[in-house]
């Protein structure tokens, strides 16, 4: 499998200034930023919650929580125990600012690289776009495999590991987590037809771990 290019996005100085630029926008004019591949996105992830009847205590880990929009709608769900991590201190002011600004203080927030693993263990760990970025890293490879032991290590053995990509295929996520991660479910995203062929733009996988 060929691996991706690093890029800016890959990098915590690019995150850095662009939480730093949305911050502003969210004191000035109360706009809180963009949500990581549309709002569509995250209600797709959370309307499957909901159908498999997740428990509204359950321990739920936004890894690389950006804004935290996504936790925001799980609070407004009734979910109760919440989590965002970001390695971006500017996410976690903007995530914590819009959380005080809208009543949900309950919600935790905090500077966390997962490639240095955490510290608690969650029943659901929720992961869009992050994997993406690590992926734009140098040492990309070596970085995906820090990454997945830590959502490894820190997921409960029952929980559901929730990803959303638009850099790799389901085949191509299958391959890379197969070490330590089953697929459960491919939750259906918009679909494009292009030569005969049929393919997405985006792709969200639930795995669960693979126990021995």
């Amino acid at each position: 499998m060929e691996e991706l290019r690093p890029s800016e996005l890959g990098t915590l100085e690019f995150w850095d200034k662009r939480y730093k630029e949305e911050n502003n926008s969210f004191q000035t004019h109360g706009d809180p930023g963009e949500i990581w591949f549309g709002e569509e996105s995250a209600e797709r992830v959370i309307n499957w919650m909901l159908r498999n009847e997740i428990q509204k205590d359950s321990n739920i880990l936004d890894l690389g929580c950006g804004n935290g929009m996504f936790l925001i709608e799980l609070a407004r769900e009734g979910f109760t125990n919440l989590f965002g991590v970001d390695y971006s201190q500017g996410a976690i002011d903007l995530a914590r600012a819009i959380a005080h600004k809208q009543d949900f203080t309950f919600i935790n927030y905090s500077v966390k690289n997962i490639l240095e693993g955490l510290d608690q263990n969650f029943d659901i760990i929720n992961d869009k776009g992050t994997y993406d970025a690590i992926s734009l890293s140098e040492n990309s490879k070596q970085n995906r495999e820090l990454y997945l032991k830590s959502v490894f290590d820190s997921l409960s053995d029952d929980g559901y590991f929730i990803i959303t990509s638009c850099n790799w295929t389901e085949s191509e996520l299958d391959e890379q987590v197969s070490n330590k991660f089953v697929c459960h479910k491919l939750i259906p995203t918009p679909q494009f037809k292009f030569g005969g062929n049929v393919g997405s733009l985006v792709t969200t996988i639930v795995y669960k771990k693979k126990l021995k």
